[in-house]
This record gives C-alpha cells, sequence and structure tokens, in this order.
C-alpha cells in the first residue's frame, strides 16, 4: 500500500502541477490577448495622433522655410537701420557740437563788442559831463559871484543911508 500510495500521491502532485502550468498557460495568454489589444489601440491612437499632428507639423516646417529667410532678412535690415541710426545720431551730436561752440563764440564777440559799445557810450558821456560841468560850475560861480556883489551893493547902499540918520543916535536904550 504503500507504494500505491506513494504513486497516487505522486500522480496528484503531478495532475496538481499539471492544473497549474495549465492555469499559468491560460493566464499568460490572457495577459498576452490583453496586451496585444492594448498594444493595438494605442498603435491606433499613436497612429491618429501622428495623422492629425503631422499635417500641422509639415505646415510648421514649410512655414518656417518660407518665414526663416524673411525673418532674417528683417533682422538684417534692423541691424542695417540701428548701424545708421547710430551713424546719424554720432553725426547729429557733432553738428549739435559744432552750432553749440559757434553760438559760444558768437555769443563771445557780442559781449566783447557791447563791452566796447558801452565802455564808449560811458567814456564819451564822462566826457560830455566834464565839459559840460565845467563851464557850468564856472557860470555857476560867476553868477553866484555877481549875485553876492549886486546883494551886497544893495545892501550897502541901503545900510549906508540908515547910518546917516540923526535920529538914530538918541535912540538907544
Amino acid at each position: 500500500m504503500t507504494n500505491l500510495d506513494n504513486q497516487t500521491i505522486q500522480l496528484i502532485f503531478i495532475a496538481i502541477t499539471a492544473l497549474a502550468v495549465l492555469m499559468q498557460a491560460v493566464i499568460l495568454l490572457a495577459i498576452f490577448v490583453s496586451v496585444r489589444k492594448t498594444a493595438k489601440s494605442v498603435t491606433e491612437q499613436v497612429e491618429e495622433l501622428r495623422n492629425s499632428v503631422m499635417p500641422i507639423i509639415d505646415t510648421t516646417r514649410d512655414l518656417m522655410n518660407r518665414v526663416a529667410p524673411k525673418v532674417e532678412a528683417t533682422a538684417a535690415d534692423l541691424a542695417e537701420i540701428a548701424h545708421g541710426l547710430r551713424a546719424q545720431t554720432a553725426q547729429m551730436e557733432s553738428a549739435a557740437n559744432e552750432i553749440v561752440d559757434r553760438v559760444r563764440r558768437q555769443t563771445g564777440r557780442l559781449d566783447k563788442m557791447f563791452t566796447g559799445v558801452l565802455d564808449g557810450v560811458d567814456r564819451a558821456g564822462a566826457y560830455v559831463a566834464d565839459a559840460v560841468s565845467k563851464p557850468v560850475r564856472q557860470i555857476s560861480g560867476l553868477l553866484a559871484s555877481l549875485k553876492a556883489i549886486v546883494e551886497s551893493l544893495r545892501n550897502s547902499s541901503s545900510a549906508h543911508r540908515e547910518t546917516h540918520v540923526p535920529n538914530d543916535k538918541d535912540m538907544f536904550v
């Protein structure tokens, strides 16, 4: 019986192992089918995405191919304009500095001219004042002396008459 029992036990273990392997094969087959369906679905979705995105990518590529030279030309033009503006700005600055320098020189010249004219007018005024004031002072002095002479003559003739009045002697108090 032990022999039979051993064989039976072995047979049972072999049957269980065969069932386990069979079950494993079925599970693996189910996983394989599931992965295949998922892969097929992902492939279809990627294909759909590719079909919808590729025209956009192609259009964008064509647009970039058409626009890139224009963008480069525009950038070159902008660089050239900026360079030209810098050159013109430098010329304008130079011209403005030259104008300011000229204005400064002309202002200096005008200042010297006006200073000379005003100095001349001042000297002429002083000369005229001296030329006029000396004779005026002399004439004024002469008139003052004549007035003083006339006044003294007037006063001396009236004072002379009063001193000869006989009634004055007795009136002394």
